[in-house]
Order: structure tokens, then sequence, then C-alpha cells
């Protein structure tokens, strides 16, 4: 067959042996692992396949409506859209649909634990994977914290105040530490862990429950708030400023204010390896729940701008202000029961990828094996569950983590940009090697290689001719001989008997039958078949090597027009220059990969049958460049703390996942053929 292996000890890639790199390990920051297949997912336990359409959709609601859209309406009402709030949501809503688009594209082809994670381990390296894990490890472990403690002011509310709550619930200054204890907070984290560790449905369903009390609540708002709209006039609306008193720049700084309301929709994708019909169901899932929020913010904000006129909003309650001014003082109620549901569903969204991030990355042996481990009778990762719940419980205990909620951004910007670039990579330029385990290094290596050395050696003589084995393993080379000639002009054709010969030159006619001379005489039967020409093979090389500098130059455009835009520091002609310099490289970019052909072996990567998304490339290149817009007007600040947790990330990389990884020794082998050795290798071992 002629398969070359590439053996990837001391740090696998896609670089020779001899290249300067290995030595220091670099090459396993871009070794990539295989889409989860029959040979790869063969697992003593797997997480239970338990979740459809309805399930997903609540786990999408309630992970991204939290409390915040009952503070968000007034704080950028006020100071950025004023009634345009509308026009704000639905910008935002359909820059997250840029990223929901490539995230339904990715789980569904690889529906398996990690989301961001998984993919950019498949697509990009395991140096960008981990790194995008452990971002995502303190996204969820901040964002968990941080909701928790903001229930329990809301709760207070329905006791007649914050101190009315029980004494074993309710905050305590402890003068000694200068800390602020929060009982509270992490008994709802303990809830919220058993309700997880108890089973994905039953703890699903939980979260539907708790969410539908939410979309009651704001369904109350949008109906009693219109009544009242239509009662009084719609005063927020009758004013002399407009519709835009803070200008279409206002109405975008909003849009890129309310964006982080959106947040929580890959809350499905982790989940993807308990879906029952991944393919059809996750695109579903996403979309739906994207589509129900984006439309619940909307009608939220057109009502609540209307009963009141925008500088007047309350910034900390206004939609209880709102319906307060207009006599409804009981109505707050009901919007703090909602305001406590959707903390509580947030919580839950928040705490349950986080186990599977860890399992995924602990199956890859990039963490210990600890958490890897699934429950026999819950189905679910019962010790990354737990570890999750204790980790959240501690912070939201003893820290006030609101200065932190920052950083939770900061974890799913770099998944929503690393999503948009795996589709990139998925379509330009797929993985064409594929790592198989070291086990199976020398069943497959004697067996599936054996007949190909002595071809390869001739074809090195000449490499216009590659022979591959017969269709039949289980047979002698000699028996049938395939052999694949490519000819670097157009093709023909020409029967001579059982001889088949496709030929491009005579040159290349005779060096065909003399090489059929020498595998098996005249007295052999052969076929000789055209499998493409030189010319093919180097343009699809080209191609692929022209795909792959137009994607990095496309980034590093989206990167420099950010920054120099968002920049307004720099020199006028430093800031001009880099701002010319990036639209340039992104305005190339989108040309070239529009201009090229796609990689046809993205029809087979992956699952067959999955959702497709539209408009490659121009819609990852603009998911790209609106996270990475958003990604560097975080604040210096966000990204100093951030910057500490990926440096120790390094570390413990360096440490312990680099030398850990699953991809050690593995051995990678074209991904054309890695089933036909998986078959022949367990032929060989039988």
């Amino acid at each position: 067959m002629g398969i070359s292996v590439d053996s990837q000890e001391g740090g696998g890639g896609r670089c020779g042996g001899s290249c300067s790199c290995s030595w220091i390990g670099l090459r396993s920051l871009v070794r990539r692992k295989q889409v989860d297949s029959a040979h790869t997912n063969s697992r003593s336990h797997q997480l239970a396949k338990e979740l459809s359409v309805p399930y997903l959709i609540a786990i999408g609601v309630g992970s991204t409506i939290g409390a915040g859209v009952y503070i968000l309406v007034g704080t950028v009402a006020r100071e950025h859209s004023g009634p345009a709030l509308t026009i704000s949501f639905l910008v935002a809503g359909i820059a997250a649909a840029l990223s929901a688009f490539c995230y339904a594209e990715l789980s569904s082809r690889c529906p398996s634990a990690g989301s961001a994670y998984h993919y950019s381990y498949i697509c990009v390296g395991e140096g960008v994977a981990w790194l995008i894990g452990w971002a995502l490890i303190l996204e969820y472990t901040i964002g968990g914290a941080a909701v928790a403690r903001g229930i329990s002011p809301n709760l207070g509310f329905l006791f007649g105040g914050e101190n009315n709550l029980p004494t074993f619930l309710s905050r305590q200054y402890i003068p000694g530490l200068d800390i602020m204890v929060d009982p509270c907070a992490a008994v709802l984290v303990i809830i919220v862990t058993g309700l997880l560790s108890v089973g994905i449905k039953e703890s699903t369903l939980a979260q539907a429950i708790v969410t539908m009390a939410n979309v009651c609540a704001l369904l109350f708002v949008i109906i009693a708030g219109t009544y009242l709209g239509f009662k009084t006039g719609w005063v927020g609306y009758e004013l002399p400023v407009g519709y835009f008193p803070f200008g279409v720049d206002g109405m975008l700084a909003g849009s890129a204010t309310v964006f982080f309301a959106y947040i929580g929709f890959d809350a499905v994708a982790s989940t993807a390896e308990e879906v029952k019909n991944p393919q059809r169901d996750l695109p579903l899932g996403i979309g739906a729940a994207l589509s129900i929020c984006c439309a619940l913010y909307m009608l939220v904000s057109i009502v609540i701008v209307g009963l009141v006129p925008y500088h007047a909003m309350d910034p900390d309650t206004p939609i209880s202000t709102a319906f307060a001014v207009h006599g409804m003082q009981w109505a707050a109620y009901v919007i703090t029961i909602g305001a406590v549901t959707a903390l509580c569903s947030t919580l839950m969204g928040s705490l349950l990828p986080q186990p599977r991030i860890l399992m995924a990355m602990s199956r890859d042996g990039l963490l210990p094996a600890f958490f890897a481990e699934v429950n026999k009778r819950t189905q679910v990762p019962l010790k990354s569950t737990i570890a999750t719940g204790i980790g959240a419980a501690v912070l939201s205990f003893f820290m006030d983590v609101s200065q932190l909620a920052g950083m939770v951004s900061v974890g799913t910007l770099l998944a929503f940009t690393m999503v948009a670039i795996s589709v990139l990579i998925l379509r330009y330029v797929p993985p064409d090697k594929v790592p198989l385990p070291s086990s199976h290094r020398d069943s497959f290596a004697s067996h599936s290689l054996q007949f190909g050395k002595s071809i390869e050696d001739a074809t090195r003589k000449d490499p216009e001719v590659m022979v591959g084995s017969s269709k039949d393993s289980t047979q002698p080379l000699l028996d049938q001989v395939d052999i694949s000639v490519e000819i670097p002009l157009i093709s023909k054709r020409l029967k001579l008997g059982n001889y088949i010969l496709d030929f491009g030159n005579v040159s290349t006619l005779f060096r065909v039958l003399w090489f059929s001379f020498l595998s098996g005489g005249c007295g052999r039967m052969f076929h000789v078949t055209y499998l493409s020409t030189t010319a093919d093979v180097m343009t699809e090389k080209k191609r692929r090597q022209i795909a792959g500098w137009t994607i990095m130059l496309t980034c590093i455009g989206a990167f420099l027009l950010t920054y120099s835009a968002s920049s307004s520091g720099l020199p006028s002609s430093l800031r001009f220059t880099l701002c010319g310099v990036g639209g340039v490289f992104l305005l190339v970019g989108l040309s070239v990969l529009t201009c090229i052909d796609q990689d046809d072996a993205r029809h087979n990567f992956g699952h067959t049958g999955s959702f497709i998304c539209p408009f490659v490339p121009l819609l990852p290149i603009a998911c790209i460049l609106i996270n990475v817009y958003l990604l560097i007007n975080l604040g210096a600040d966000t990204w100093l703390r951030v910057s500490v947790w990926l440096v120790i990330g390094v570390f413990v990389y360096a440490f312990y996942g680099r030398t850990h990884s699953s991809l050690r020794d593995a051995v990678y082998v074209p991904a054309a053929h890695a089933d036909e050795i998986y078959r022949s290798s367990a032929a060989y071992v039988a």
C-alpha cells in the first residue's frame, strides 16, 4: 500500500525527526488528535446518551438568560443606546449567531465532550487546545462562583431584605480576615453539584423547570408591560432626541455590552457526547436556544424603554422601577423570582460543562486520570463534578468574585475565536494524518507495511510512479497488482487485452511496462489505473499551503485591525498604518479563501450528515473579527489576571500534560488509510 508512517515519540507533530524543534519538545504543541470514532471511543464507561432537542434547549436557554437581563436594559439604555436598545440586542444576537453556526457544525461533526477544547485539539494542535481548556476551567469556575454570590441578595428581597435571611445563610463579615463570607452561595453550589451528580437527564430536567419559571417571569414583564405601554402611550418613545440619541456608534457600543448576555449556548456543545442524535439535535438545540433568548431580550427591551424614558431608568433595578412608576409595586416580587430562577439556571449551566472539560482533558492524558472516571450507575463524570463543585463552593463562600467577572469573558471569547478558526481549517486544510496508538505499531507495521517497503523504494527512484496494494489485503501482492500512475500531462487511455493503461507520454508508458514486468512478469494480470497527474498533486499541495498561510494572515489582520481601532493611545501615524495593514490582510485573506477551492476531505471529516456552516469563509472571518475586537476591549486589568492563570497553565502543561499526553508515542498515518490499518491490525493480531 505504500503508507508513510510518522512516529511522534518525544512529542508528536508533522515535521520530520530531523526538525530542529523536536529536541526541545515544541513538536508536542502541534500534534493533533483524531475525531472520536468506533476505534478511538471504545472506553469502558460512556456518558449516558439521554438528551434530545427539548433538553438541549433547556440547557441553552437556562445557561444564557441570567439575571443580567434584569440589569443590562437599564445600564445600556442610559449610557449607550437609548430607545435603540432593541436594535443593540438584535445586532448582538446576530454576532452571537455567527459563533453558534460554527459551534453547530463542529459539535455535530465531532460529538464528544470537551466543546471548544476538543475542536481545537483536532484542528489546531495540542498547545492551543490546552490553553483553551485551561481558560475554560477558569471561566466556568469563576462564572459559577460569581452567579452564586449574586443569588443571596435577590433571595433576601423575598424575605423583606438581605438581613432577614436565616442566620446560617446570611452574609457575615469576618474582621480578622477582612472578608465577607456568603454561606447561601456555597450551599446553593453544593445543591446544584448534587443535582449534576444524579444524572444528566435528571439534572437537565431540574434546570428545565427552573428555566421555565424564569421564562414565565419574562413573559409576565412582556405582557403586563405591553398593557401598561398602550395604556400610558409609550412615553419612552416620545422623545425629542429621537430613536438614536447616542447615534449609531452608541447603539453599536451597546451591542458590544449586551453581547455577553448571549454567552451560554456553548454549554449545549459541551454535552455533545450525551445527545441521542447529535448530527440532528445539536444544531437544532443551539439554534433554537439562541433564537428564544434573542426574542425574549428584544421583547423585554421594547417594553421597558417604552414605559420609562431611557434617561430616567434605574440602572440597578430598571424593570422593577418601570412597573413601580405605573403603580405596580407588587410586580417587583414576580421580577425578583424571575431573577432568582435565572441565576439558579445559570449556575447549573456554569457548573455543567466544566466536569466534561476536565474529563476530556484527562482522557487525552493532559490531566490526571482521576478526572476521566465515569460513574457506572449515573454515567456522569462524578469525581470531576464533585471537584468542580468544591472549587466553586469555596470561591463563592470566601471571595467577592465580582472583580474577576471579566475573566469569564476571556475564556468564552477565546473559545469562540478558536471555534471559528477551526471551521476554516476544517474546510480548507483538514488534518490529512491521524494518530494511531503505539500499541498498534508492531502489528500494522509488519502486516500493512511489509508489502509496501520494496515498492516505496522503487517509487523513491521514480516519483511519478506510486504503487498501491491489492484491494484484497489478505492475498499476496503479486496475485494482482494495482499500479497507480501519476502522469504530468493530460491522461490518455489505452486498452491492450488485459492491460488498461492511462498515460500522458511514451516515456511514462515504457516505465509502467518495465515496472509491471519486474513485479510479476507477462503472465500476471495487472491493472494500471490513473490516480492523478503530478500537476494535480502539486496543485493540491500548493493549495493547502496557500490556504494555511492565508488563514494565519487573516487572523493576524483581524488582530491588527481591531487593536489599532481600539488603541486610541497609539500615535495616529502608527495607528492608521496598523489599521491599513490589518485591513489589507483581512480583505486579501477573505478574497483568497473565497477564490480557492475548499478541500474535498471536508466531506468525510468527522461524522457525516452533519450541519454545514453557511457562508464560509465570510461567516467565520466575521466571527473572528468580532470576538478579537471584544477580547482586546476587555481591559488591561482583566488580561493581567488571565495572564497569571495562563502562565500557571503553561507550567502545568510543560511538566505534566506534555509528557503524559496520549499522543506522546502515537504513530501518524494518512487519514484515508486509518480504518484499513485498524482492520489489518485486528486481522494480524487474530
